[in-house]
């Protein structure tokens, strides 16, 4: 049984139950005295929203609705009211941040809409919930697309400088496209859903109709008629939830393969003479990511997630916060310009499967990378920026040397599901990853392979502070390495390595340093004097040294690791840096 098709279901076997949250930005709060009555209006109504939205909260008593809107910390409101109590309760509740937007729901939509034209929030006065229904849809989109994560690096910017979701997105998703997912992988994924989120015969379904209809539809159907799908997806991203991303992984791999095959279809015999074209998105920033992004004029930014977009300006402009209340979002309106002859990011045109063909939407794969050229404001408006981009490809030259270092940083060494769990115990999933390692363990059969899943599990156990736990794994794997390769093999210097970074770290240096100088001992029969693991090593006893005193042994280590630095990294890397302030130290 292989690595790529057995891990996956396994280890989801293994998930504890979590809470995920809500899975949209936004949720609906219906306040009115009837809604609890069995008037089959109401149950109607209530159906309909929710296959529009994941959470509805109903309330009777204004009180108990104003202290439930007010708990709110991270997630918008659109209010549902009848008339009688909207007109009540909307001077007490109308300038709550939190709420985006009123509906009035009543029989008498003539009278009702004559005092609710003078609340701004108010947003529609019907006796039809269709109507309500295709209206809140809008403003959801709306956030949804608010939502998304990004990242911003200016340029000449150092690798350990660079924002997490940036890093950790870009190599999460090279990860993914290397695993072979099957349907046992969404059968997993539907009883996670089933497990930790659905409440209604409404959200049953719709999980229910995933794993009966997946390949009945194509990915960017499923990502933009979906909801629940989207605002999982693009939440988990966000907050870089190792879990979800996992779970979701045959998604992501599968929505950015459709992503590949349409641009390929579309763009792919693009001809020397294709002229360059723009696609626009409209969205709010926060003035913290507003400033970020001025400070970054001429750097990088990435969308870390599935990017949607538009050909048409004035349809991206209607998704644009503009002139709302809310005095802490910025309006930017981003131009792409897209030059088909030089692009190597996947996107296409994806109008004719979209759920919203009316906004003639252009996909992008997630975390493409742009380059800011301008932002400046439109027609004078402060509140409102156009932010020109431009769409960057496999041979920008800043882009290569970056790349080049996130992967140099991120366990190349390692593949698939072995790599993924590293790259989670770095972002401090440790729970995930050690899940991970644990069923690789059981399912691999080859010792060559097991001694590095039983390092990458010692190393976890190492973030966690479970020391002897594990130098007992590290043990493990000198021991497969030995029985497996010649003793000066360079898997055997990374067991002992291993092994004296968890004596170093339980303040037993004797014992770490004996351990550094075995690693050392290999490493200099199996690999060239001036390796970087050399260095390593050099520092590590190092650091052993002064820890028991003795600086003229601790400075002579610290000075044999900066020659080799020297010799095999830029001087601006930071490990030469940390030696530099080594030796100073010593």
């Amino acid at each position: 049984m292989s690595e790529q098709t057995t891990v996956a279901s396994e280890i989801t076997n293994q998930f504890h139950r979590l809470n995920i949250g809500q899975m949209q930005e936004i949720l609906v709060v219906w306040l009115d005295t009837h809604i609890y009555s069995s008037n089959p209006d109401y149950q109607n109504a209530i159906t309909h929203l929710q296959y529009v939205v994941n959470d509805i909260y109903t309330f009777t008593d204004n009180d108990e609705c104003i202290d439930f809107i007010l708990t709110l910390t991270d997630t918008n409101v659109c209010l549902i009211t009848s008339g009688s109590l909207g007109q009540l309760i909307l001077p007490c509740i109308h300038d709550i941040s939190k709420i985006d937007s009123i509906f009035i729901f009543c029989d008498d939509q003539n009278r009702h809409e004559q005092w609710a034209k003078h609340w701004c929030k108010v947003k529609s006065v019907s006796i039809d919930i269709i109507h309500i229904c295709e209206q809140l849809t809008k403003i959801i989109r709306r956030y949804e697309l608010t939502a998304i994560p990004m990242s911003f690096v200016q340029s000449g910017k150092r690798l350990d400088r660079l924002e997490p979701s940036f890093m950790y997105t870009k190599i999460i998703k090279e990860i993914l496209l290397t695993i072979q997912f099957e349907d046992k992988h969404i059968k997993q994924f539907v009883k996670y859903c089933c497990d930790n989120f659905v409440d209604t015969e409404v959200d049953r379904k719709k999980v229910k109709e995933l794993e009966d209809k997946y390949h009945q539809h194509t990915p960017i159907w499923w990502y933009t008629a979906r909801r629940f799908l989207y605002g999982m997806l693009n939440r988990a991203l966000r907050e870089m939830d190792g879990e979800v991303i996992t779970l979701m992984g045959f998604f992501i791999n599968d929505l950015h393969r459709h992503i590949e095959e349409l641009h390929k279809r579309q763009f792919g015999d693009a001809s020397p003479t294709a002229k360059c074209f723009p696609v626009y998105r409209g969205q709010g920033l926060m003035k913290k990511d507003f400033d970020e992004l001025m400070a970054t004029k001429g750097g990088l930014m990435s969308f870390n997630n599935f990017l949607s977009t538009s050909e048409n300006r004035n349809v991206s402009l209607m998704f644009t916060p503009g002139n709302r209340q809310n005095s802490g979002v910025i309006s930017v309106l981003f131009v792409i310009t897209i030059d088909p002859k030089q692009s190597t990011t996947s996107f296409a045109s994806v109008r004719h499967i979209s759920r919203f063909p009316e906004e003639e939407e252009v996909l992008f794969s997630m975390h493409s990378i742009f380059r800011i050229r301008d932002v400046k404001p439109m027609d004078g408006n402060e509140k409102m920026y156009e932010v020109a981009l431009s769409l960057t490809s496999d041979n920008d030259e800043e882009l290569m040397v970056l790349t080049e270092q996130i992967r140099k940083e991120s366990f190349p060494n390692a593949e698939g599901w072995s790599r993924l769990s590293l790259v989670l115990a770095d972002i401090a999933q440790s729970d995930v990853a050690e899940r991970i390692c644990q069923v690789l363990i059981d399912e691999t059969p080859s010792e060559d392979s097991t001694n590095r899943v039983y390092n990458h599990l010692g190393k976890i156990k190492c973030q966690k502070g479970q020391y002897e736990e594990a130098i007992t794994l590290f043990q493990k794997s000198l021991e497969l390495s030995l029985m497996s390769s010649s003793p000066n093999h360079p898997d055997v210097a990374v067991s002992y390595n291993n092994i004296g970074i968890a004596y170093y770290n339980m303040g037993d240096y004797s014992k770490a340093l004996s351990s550094y100088e075995q690693a050392l001992k290999i490493q200099l029969q199996s690999l060239t004097p001036n390796h970087p693991h050399v260095a390593s090593s050099y520092n590590n006893i190092g650091n052993a040294y002064h820890n028991m005193g003795d600086y003229p042994k601790a400075l002579s280590s610290y000075e044999q690791a900066l020659k080799i630095q020297l010799q095999s990294l830029p001087p601006n890397h930071p490990h030469v840096a940390s030696s530099y302030n080594n030796i100073g130290n010593a």
